[in-house]
């Protein structure tokens, strides 16, 4: 696998295993993630597969995670 960075394709992570949530529905309409080999994530929209991915470190999609639990994103879904 070549360097990674923002904005890539998603279709040039060929060595990945995209995941998505069990709560995403049958639409298409998921966003997926994948752990690359130097430890970051990959995020990509599940209606655009070859489509750009966006790269985060760990403790990014760390808080990410912790923010969603705490409920800070919570007027998001109105």
């Amino acid at each position: 696998m070549n360097q990674t960075y923002n904005g890539m394709p998603a279709a040039d992570l060929t060595q990945v295993a995209w995941r998505k949530s069990r709560y995403s529905n049958s639409q298409g309409n998921c966003v997926e993630l994948a752990e690359l080999p130097d430890g970051g994530i990959a995020v990509r929209n599940s209606r655009f597969p070859d489509g750009p991915a966006l790269i985060y470190t760990r403790d990014e999609i760390r808080a990410l995670v912790l923010g969603v639990k705490d409920g800070e994103f919570d007027g998001l879904l109105v």
